[in-house]
């Protein structure tokens, strides 16, 4: 225990009691969260083990790490670029952090990682590039790997849609993944989010930024259904996966948000969260199909696909509830990350007399 942690701990409940009077009464989800960490860190299930991470210095990633390392795990973060994870050093005890470089097309790369390994995750992910390598192949050398190792524990993030029949190759190489980490591993668990949701996503953000600079927009698929889920919310669920694999192991779970709405409804909450009115153009599917092909599309012919198809869970497998997590909407926090993207940003706002 660092120096002056007790005093934090008797303050933090204090601070909570404050701040929920300052609200007008109820803990901010969040803070109540972290207490909930704070006083599990002790006793938690994963306190102590050591979890690598593959794919750690990723979006997810970083949200999975901050995840474990406030639940007192010791964390391995491997990536080709390790150092884009460096930003999570100050969040880590001493040496409760690791980085490795590691490039999971390359097999000699993996199995190094596992020793002394108690569990692994696997979040490498792309839409481009050589799938089969990133999605199908590197998820069984690296279950293959924990197996040998010993590891507990062990968790595949793999995506909403798929399916080994499918003719997207994102969609065919995640079933592909999934089907040689069960085979190597038989109590991994797998997790299939829908489309993440963030501060710092690629997602929201890259509609914002259109909206924020064009006064006319074209939408693409704008029937799609999506039900977005909040990138935290998904961290949680890869830790309760790993901290319980006896009840969730073997399994696969289809996470995803509270609510679902097609895309026309998604670009018109983002344009009223930054005070514009833009006018949006509803593309049809032949035109929208044709632009994605083209170089600098806003999105790839894959991705457009995908989108097209929807990204809502099938309601077949277990969700968020079964992991004992209960997701926040997009709407709780898109009216303050819109801020940025109002004309003047925040000094743009007029407080109300």
């Amino acid at each position: 225990m660092q120096e002056g942690e007790p005093e934090i701990g008797k303050a933090l409940p204090q601070l909570a009691m404050w701040r929920g009077l300052r609200h007008g009464g109820g803990i901010d989800g969040n803070l109540q969260h972290r207490l909930d960490l704070h006083i599990m860190a002790k006793t938690d299930p994963l306190d102590g083990k050591l979890v690598v991470l593959l794919g750690g210095s990723g979006m997810l990633g970083t949200h999975v790490a901050q995840e474990l390392l406030a639940r007192g795990a010791r964390l391995r973060v491997a990536a080709r670029r390790p150092e884009r994870g460096w930003h999570l050093k100050p969040l880590a005890k001493l040496g409760q952090i690791q980085f490795v470089r590691c490039d999971v097309t390359k097999p000699q790369t993996i199995a190094p990682l596992m020793a002394g390994a108690d569990a692994a995750v696997y979040l490498v992910g792309a839409f481009a590039g050589d799938l089969d390598a990133l999605q199908a192949q590197g998820p069984e050398l690296a279950a293959q790997a924990a197996q040998a190792a010993g590891a507990q524990a062990f968790v595949l993030v793999s995506a909403i849609g798929a399916d080994a029949e499918s003719g997207i190759a994102y969609a065919r190489t995640k079933a592909a993944g999934e089907q040689a980490v069960h085979a190597a591993f038989p109590q991994a668990t797998v997790l299939r989010p829908s489309v993440l949701f963030g501060e710092d996503d690629r997602f929201i953000n890259l509609f914002a930024g259109l909206i924020a600079r064009f006064p006319v927009l074209p939408v693409f698929a704008p029937k799609a259904r999506l039900q977005p889920l909040h990138i935290d919310d998904a961290a949680r669920a890869v830790a309760e996966a790993l901290a319980d694999p006896a009840r969730h192991g073997g399994k696969t779970y289809e996470i995803a948000g509270p609510e679902a709405f097609d895309m026309a409804t998604l670009n018109r909450m983002i344009a009223q969260g930054q005070r514009r009115q833009p006018l949006f153009v509803d593309l049809p599917d032949g035109l929208a199909g044709l632009i994605a092909a083209l170089p600098g599309a806003p999105i790839n012919r894959d991705q457009w696909k995908l989108l097209q198809a929807g990204n809502v869970p099938s309601g077949q497998l277990p969700g968020l509830e079964a992991l004992g997590i209960a997701p926040r909407p997009l709407g709780l926090f898109l009216d303050r990350w819109m801020t940025r993207y109002r004309k003047h940003g925040r000094f743009g706002v007029t407080k109300a007399a």
